[in-house]
């Protein structure tokens, strides 16, 4: 009768024996994008179980005696052929493991998107594929309550992504008129934090770089930020008093 695998033994079978299945399932979320059952983690094992069950079932259909032969042999034990043919068990456990379940998973989305005419992006939100590549810019939110909030989002700035509830930390705070125009930066703002249950649509106003926290005042080219001035964005800055006596004086003249 034959020895009783010991605990290390144990789980290295296990891990053989599940380890098809985990990879055939990953590979095959990140080929097909998230679904609603991904969820649910109890669902995602359930399936990653049953590809690994049919994975070695066509395993030990195809290749069983020679697999056998590499776990166990009835007189020295158990891994004693795999422990005899090192670099053969690596091959043949980076093929059966990694290899084989991720080209099946693979090959079974690709034919589960022939005729298809939509292209998947793997992105899972329309909230994390805006932010993706996001550049600094003014935010402003239109509140279900009717009141407008917004602010500049920088580098400080934060957004959360799938599958995390949609929220978002702009770094720092504008005041907004009634109609919801950017008027300037809040003094001494720390930021301003928004949850996305409670805001009816979003606006992204692009401001030209080297704007700092948003603010697009300076002697640049106005026409490169006439769309924000639209927008209650301030063009120019003000003139000094300074600036101003000496156009008097220059006037006077």
């Amino acid at each position: 009768m034959p020895h009783a695998p010991t605990t290390v033994t144990q789980v290295v079978i296990v891990l053989l024996l599940v380890l098809p299945g985990v990879t055939y399932q990953f590979v095959r979320e990140r080929a097909r994008g998230p679904v609603p059952g991904h969820r649910d983690l109890g669902e995602r094992v359930l399936r990653a179980v049953t590809a690994g069950i049919a994975l070695n079932a066509l395993y030990v259909l195809l290749a069983g005696p020679w697999l056998v032969r590499l776990v166990h042999d009835r007189r020295r034990g158990w891994l004693t052929g795999a422990a005899d043919n090192p670099r053969l068990t690596a091959l043949t456990a980076t093929t059966l493991l990694i290899v084989v379940p991720a080209a099946a998973a693979w090959l079974t989305s690709w034919l589960g998107s022939r005729g298809s005419r939509s292209t998947y992006d793997p992105i899972p939100t329309a909230w994390d594929k805006v932010f993706q590549r996001r550049s600094h810019c003014l935010v402003r939110a239109r509140m279900k309550s009717g009141l407008w909030v917004g602010g500049y989002y920088g580098e400080r700035s934060y957004t959360s992504g799938y599958p995390e509830a949609a929220d978002l930390y702009l770094q720092t705070t504008w005041t907004m008129s009634g109609a919801g125009s950017f008027e300037h930066p809040l003094p001494h703002s720390g930021g301003i934090y928004i949850r996305m249950d409670d805001v009816e649509f979003l606006d992204f106003v692009e401001v030209p770089p080297g704007g700092e926290e948003g603010d697009t005042a300076g002697d640049r080219d106005t026409t490169a930020i006439g769309s924000q001035r639209e927008e209650g964005v301030p063009a120019r800055r003000q003139p000094t008093r300074a600036d101003a006596g000496s156009a008097d004086a220059a006037s006077g003249r």
